[in-house]
């Protein structure tokens, strides 16, 4: 579904998705997981906040980094190819909620 792309190429469409600042703009990054996870570090701090499964998809991951509050969702599938699906900025953490018990 998705071609491969080599690293560096990868790292220069990491870079250019933050570049972009309008939807209609904005293009499918896809690339190796490890490569991204590393540039989403490196270039703006972004560190994993949470991560599930999407049925068919493979699993989905939001990186984000409280000190300049950029975002990033990233879908990995079973090769370890990650898509880039939405990213932006002003994000907060939010306490977990609290359950109460059944009475």
């Amino acid at each position: 579904m998705f071609g491969r792309i080599s690293k560096t190429a990868a790292c220069t469409l990491v870079s250019l998705c933050f570049v972009v600042s309008t939807p209609v703009q904005a293009q499918m990054v896809c690339g190796n997981r490890d490569n991204i996870i590393k540039e989403l570090a490196k270039k703006y701090g972004e560190t994993r906040r949470s991560l599930g499964l999407q049925q068919g998809r493979g699993v989905v991951e939001l990186f984000a980094s409280e000190s300049t509050g950029s975002w990033t969702i990233l879908v990995t599938d079973a090769r370890g190819l990650a898509c880039l699906m939405a990213a932006g900025e002003a994000f907060e953490a939010e306490a977990a909620p609290r359950v109460e018990a059944p009475a």
